[in-house]
């Protein structure tokens, strides 16, 4: 029986004041009313009075107190829709001509990589692009996970017909992953993320299943990956990289995925696959 592919939530649109987002947004970085006051140099009765929709903030208090609470530029627009004004952060696709740079860096990137796999995935972690090695490593997984345009690669890491029986240290990876998208939640509020923790999270472990923990691992710059392949068990050291000061919400949402070789036996390994086109 094929795999399922659940589709990722839109993120929530629902109309709201102002006042409501803020309030959202400073709740869930766990500041008060004085905290965030402090913070953005205003008063405690002003931001009371704009919480509660008695004041009408202007565009520069907006992106003041968007800065100060660290929310997304994709939701930096929500709250500046909902004060009355033109959203100011441009969300294009990849392939829009605007973005030429931006993409031929993400493809430069992607093929000096090789023979090392890579690969480039948005907010929910769909695929974008991905080198020439990368396929090599998903022929074992079931072709439902790996629709075009519809990938995600957590999905397909941790699916039981996906490469979850392929990973070896799968009990660390899988807590990896977990405490990544946990960070990403906190840190975007994005209940298309929550849905797919949850979801990830309810996937049962491969059989026979063993907890292997392999050295190597911290927390937001590298974790060790062990990967049974044809040709045997591959050491990798996996990375993620994302663009520092972005304008475009594209492109502050995108993420290069890198693995790096952590022993000679599977560079040779991914030079042959390489040599194989």
């Amino acid at each position: 029986m094929n795999a399922s592919v659940h589709p990722i939530p839109a993120a929530r649109r629902t109309p709201q004041p102002f006042g409501d987002h803020l309030r959202h947004w400073r709740q869930h970085r766990r500041l008060s009313q004085l905290d965030l006051a402090h913070e953005a140099d205003i008063s405690t009765r002003h931001l009371s009075f704009v919480e509660t929709g008695r004041s009408v903030p202007s565009r520069e208090m907006v992106l003041r107190l968007s800065e100060r609470l660290d929310i997304p530029l994709r939701e930096r627009n929500v709250l500046l829709v909902a004060a009355g004004y033109a959203p100011m952060y441009r969300e294009r696709p990849l392939a829009d001509p605007a973005l030429d740079s931006a993409r031929r860096a993400v493809e430069l990137i992607l093929k000096s990589h090789e023979p090392c796999p890579a690969l480039a995935v948005d907010r929910h972690w769909n695929l974008v692009a991905a080198n020439a090695i990368v396929p090599h490593l998903l022929a074992g997984a079931d072709p439902s996970l790996l629709q075009p345009g519809q990938t995600n690669v957590l999905r397909l890491s941790l699916h039981p017909q996906g490469l979850a029986s392929a990973i070896v240290n799968i009990v660390q990876w899988r807590s990896h992953i977990f405490e990544r998208l946990r960070q990403q939640v906190m840190a975007t509020a994005d209940p298309g993320l929550t849905a797919l923790l949850e979801e990830l999270r309810a996937y049962p472990l491969p059989p026979g299943a063993e907890n292997t923990q392999l050295d190597g691992e911290h927390l937001g710059v590298a974790m060790p990956l062990q990967f049974r392949s044809p040709a045997g068990v591959l050491n990798f050291i996996s990375t993620t990289t994302v663009f520092g000061t972005p304008v475009d919400v594209t492109l502050q949402e995108l993420a290069l995925e890198t693995f790096f070789p952590a022993d000679d036996a599977t560079l040779q390994v991914l030079r042959a696959l390489q040599a194989q086109g």
